[in-house]
């Protein structure tokens, strides 16, 4: 049995908050894998499905961000889940928004709700930090993570984050990290199409080997025709390269016939 996490702050204030990435990433995984319905337990929100034929539990912490602990331990000790089957889905401030990263262990980096998971139940969980961005200076953060998704954000990288999230679970739960990291994003971030290559273009000698090919009994007469004319020599012979190569071409062409 496997434990995810999904961070947030509780009440209808906090539900478009960059803060709460976790949340509606949990939402989205509920949805996409038709869990049951949400019930309120273990001072949270709890949900139940399977993926890979295992089964998975969701939880939402109720207790706002820094006690999540609370609730994240009453589940684990009434399940008896180990701390090394937990799955916790956060907002990462130290990544580009739209990046994600996979990690066991570490340490908090001033996450309220991993310190409180980490003093409440220990520290070897999974972590699946989502990147939002940091504003560039320390006294803005506060306002950034308790500020609102942009609808720019919403309607681009969020939506399609949160879509990849779910849709790769199933690589998390069989422990492909690394290909759940990839795959997601692909996602969020397609590959640019290669350039098709643009054909070289043929040689005059190449292009008029091919007439000769085709034998259409006239190459003489189209070699004649395509030779510049040089005013007042008639006679000259022309001194192109190409049209020399082709002439040869033309008369070893009409000697095999």
């Amino acid at each position: 049995m496997l434990l995810v996490i999904g961070l947030g702050n509780p009440g209808s204030g906090y539900a478009a908050n960059r803060h709460n990435i976790g949340f509606m990433a949990a939402d989205e995984l509920v949805r996409r894998h038709s869990f049951g319905p949400w019930r309120k337990k273990f001072q949270g929100q709890l949900s139940e499905g399977e993926v890979n034929g295992q089964k998975v539990l969701v939880l939402k912490p109720e207790t706002f961000m820094n006690l999540s602990g609370q609730s994240v331990g009453e589940v684990l000790r009434f399940y008896k889940i180990p701390i090394e089957d937990v799955i916790v889905l956060h907002d990462e401030l130290d990544l580009p928004p739209g990046k994600l990263r996979v990690k066991r262990g570490g340490g908090h980096g001033g996450h309220n709700g991993l310190r409180s998971i980490d003093a409440h139940c220990g520290k070897e969980y999974r972590r699946v930090r989502l990147g939002i961005g940091h504003p560039g200076e320390k006294e803005r953060v506060h306002g950034h993570v308790l500020g609102d998704f942009s609808k720019a954000e919403q309607n681009g990288w969020l939506m399609a984050l949160l879509d990849g999230v779910a849709l790769e679970f199933p690589r998390l739960v069989r422990g492909d990290d690394g290909g759940f990291m990839s795959k997601v994003s692909h996602i969020v971030s397609p590959p640019k199409p290669k350039a098709e290559k643009k054909p070289k273009p043929a040689a005059a000698g190449e292009q008029l080997a091919d007439a000769v090919k085709e034998g259409d009994g006239k190459i003489e007469d189209k070699v004649a025709s395509d030779a510049p004319e040089v005013e007042g020599k008639p006679d000259t012979p022309v001194s192109n390269a190409a049209t020399a190569m082709a002439q040869a071409l033309a008369r070893a062409f009409n000697k095999k016939k």
